[in-house]
């Protein structure tokens, strides 16, 4: 027997509804604030993960499944979604078709590491970009995007945690500030924070490692060292987000994992999401085009794994409408009347009615177990004296009774029911 590769899963058709139910939501909640959806390769070249993303990353170093394909080339399982729509963005001109360009998407993301609760080694995301607005009202719109969405999901324990983290001139100055500071207490630090200590300072506050937590929590703070056009836009920021009811707290820890951030980062957390608590996480990244060979053009956006938000949703007891069920079920009692289920079945279909008939060669009784097991709501059964009368009884399976209906007549039947 061969089995399921190690941090994959199956989405086994009895837990499938619930996968729909909240990309629907999603689709819903980006379609009322104007976003359209964009798809793109689950392969990319390696290069567009190295300049985007950035070589200081975990993702990077540990995470990515890169490998050499039949032409020499190294191409990358994407391991985000924001970079490969940030090349599409490019590559096909978007700028042209006016600004800003408001774009979500659904795509599974690859990554080399630990499975944990929530995160698989292939997991999915839905994520949002907005290019072309360097104003926080596009900050607080996306931000504002991901709160009506948890909230359209019933979700009411999830927290959002804000920190702008500054534009480079800002983050020069803090760099310098977290070196001193941190230099005593590296030989007391883990190996990846010694790395990033002379490559990239500020990704030491996001480690996870309890040893090193207890340095990071006293390290000076970002927010200190803002410039003053960072500090006006942060604070516009929260200023429309006040408008708009949506709460959060100031977190300057906050820093986010990947190198192409600047000024606002965020994160949607709860105590159900695991040992990291990220439902999801999002920001600025005002350099990201330039840095993967376009023009500067502005951006924000935001991704969140639907694995973990959907054990999230579970932990809270959110309930899931499950899927519509089979509308009825025609059994038939022989082959010529199985002919004749199978011809009836395959009307109500194109009338837009679900229904089924017998594939196994079942009896009658096995039939009605197998309708009832299904949970079809009506089953007819036609047998001889169906096929002279050209009427049949179709039994309600919820309360038992039935009703003579014309077979002719059934998808105006059960369209009135459904009514």
């Amino acid at each position: 027997m061969i089995n399921i590769a190690k941090g994959m899963k199956d989405v086994l058709p009895s837990q499938s509804y619930k996968w729909q139910y909240v990309e629907e939501t999603a689709r819903s909640v980006a379609h009322a604030f104007g976003f359209k959806e964009i798809r793109t390769p689950v392969l990319e070249h390696t290069e567009l993960f190295l300049r985007g993303v950035g070589d200081t990353t975990d993702i990077v170093n540990k995470e990515m499944y890169t490998f050499i394909d039949k032409g020499n080339r190294s191409v990358t399982l994407k391991p985000e979604g924001t970079a490969g729509v940030a090349r599409s963005f490019v590559e096909n001109s978007m700028a042209n078709d006016g600004l800003p360009a408001k774009m979500y998407y659904f795509s599974p993301a690859f990554r080399y590491e630990r499975p944990q609760a929530g995160r698989l080694r292939e997991h999915h995301q839905f994520g949002i970009e907005l290019y072309g607005s360097p104003s926080p009202e596009a900050d607080a719109e996306v931000i504002t995007l991901v709160d009506t969405f948890y909230k359209r999901l019933g979700l009411k324990q999830v927290r959002l945690q804000l920190n702008s983290i500054g534009c480079p001139e800002c983050r020069r100055a803090y760099n310098s500030a977290l070196k001193e500071y941190f230099r005593p207490h590296l030989a007391n630090m883990c190996a990846d924070c010694n790395s990033r200590f002379e490559k990239n300072p500020m990704r030491i506050l996001d480690c996870k490692e309890e040893g090193c937590k207890k340095f990071t929590s006293g390290a000076p703070k970002i927010l200190d060292y803002l410039c003053e056009d960072c500090k006006a836009h942060f604070k516009g920021v929260r200023e429309l987000l006040d408008e708009s009811g949506v709460e959060y707290e100031i977190n300057p820890s906050v820093v986010r994992g990947l190198d192409y951030y600047s000024r606002t980062v965020f994160e949607f957390v709860s105590s159900s999401a695991g040992a990291q608590g990220t439902v999801c996480g999002g920001g600025r990244y005002d350099t990201l085009l330039e840095q993967i060979g376009g023009k500067s053009v502005p951006a924000v956006g935001f991704g969140g794994g639907l694995e973990r938000l959907l054990m999230v949703m579970e932990a809270e007891g959110v309930n899931i409408p499950e899927q519509e069920k089979m509308r009825i079920y025609v059994a038939g009692m022989d082959e010529k009347t199985r002919k004749l289920a199978f011809r009836t079945v395959s009307g109500l279909r194109k009338c837009g009615i679900s229904a089924e008939c017998d594939l196994m060669g079942r009896s009658v009784k096995a039939q009605f177990k197998y309708a009832d097991k299904s949970g079809a709501e009506y089953v007819a059964v036609i047998g001889e004296n169906e096929l002279i009368s050209g009427e049949v009884n179709v039994k309600k399976m919820s309360d038992g009774t039935s009703e003579l209906v014309k077979i002719n007549d059934l998808s105006t039947y059960l369209k009135k029911e459904k009514q």
